[in-house]
């Protein structure tokens, strides 16, 4: 089976397992926006990558954005099994990379802080879930199976893997199922700090893994 097939049914089968609301893969094919611009995304990433072109990606990005109310750019790298809930205001910045089974809720920000070129979007690792409202600023790492709660502010900090942070500033109030509370590091700004990202799938390259 070819490989983007695979992709395509992977993202369906995360909707069924994350939303109790869909009652059939028919329904989510049909009906669940968010898997559209997902979609959607994954064409236009192509493009962008496989032929270079900018203008006809970025085109299916604003109709995605019309269409479903979530703005992905075309060059943002995503990996497998991604899946947003509701996804109305969901904004992921061009140099953002998210990793394998990661969750995102309405109203996630992933963005940047500043006109430079390079890095300047989140690294999200694998199975990341974040909440509702949550803004994530800058070019900060988010670690594997982290929580970041609804409506938390994090700019130029790192979220270390397995720990929940939450707030504004965001704190963190859990460390491997252990209650803390912590300040968030602040990001490293070399490029030791930024994960490297497997071309071929958009996944988080083993050796750069938070």
């Amino acid at each position: 089976m070819p490989r983007w097939i695979r992709t395509v049914l992977e993202d369906v089968r995360a909707v069924r397992a994350n939303d109790p609301a869909v009652r059939s893969t028919l329904e989510a094919v049909l009906c669940h926006l968010p898997l559209h611009a997902i979609l959607i995304h994954r064409l236009a990433h192509r493009i962008h990558a496989d032929l270079g072109l900018d203008l006809v990606p970025r085109l299916l990005s604003t109709l995605a954005r019309i269409v479903t109310g979530v703005e992905i750019h075309p060059a943002a790298r995503i990996g497998r099994r991604f899946f947003i809930d509701h996804g109305v205001g969901v904004v992921i910045g061009e140099t953002s990379r998210i990793g394998d089974d990661c969750v995102l809720f309405h109203n996630v920000t992933l963005g940047g802080t500043g006109k430079h070129h390079g890095k300047r979007h989140p690294t999200v690792g694998d199975a990341v879930l974040i909440g509702t409202g949550a803004t994530l600023l800058g070019p900060i790492t988010v670690g594997s199976r982290a929580k970041v709660g609804a409506g938390s502010f994090i700019h130029m900090c790192d979220v270390p893997a397995d720990c929940t942070a939450v707030g504004i500033p965001a704190r963190i109030v859990k460390r491997e199922g252990r209650a803390v509370d912590e300040e968030l590091p602040r990001t490293k700004l070399s490029a030791a700090s930024i994960p490297a990202i497997d071309a071929e799938d958009g996944v988080l390259a083993a050796e750069g893994r938070p």
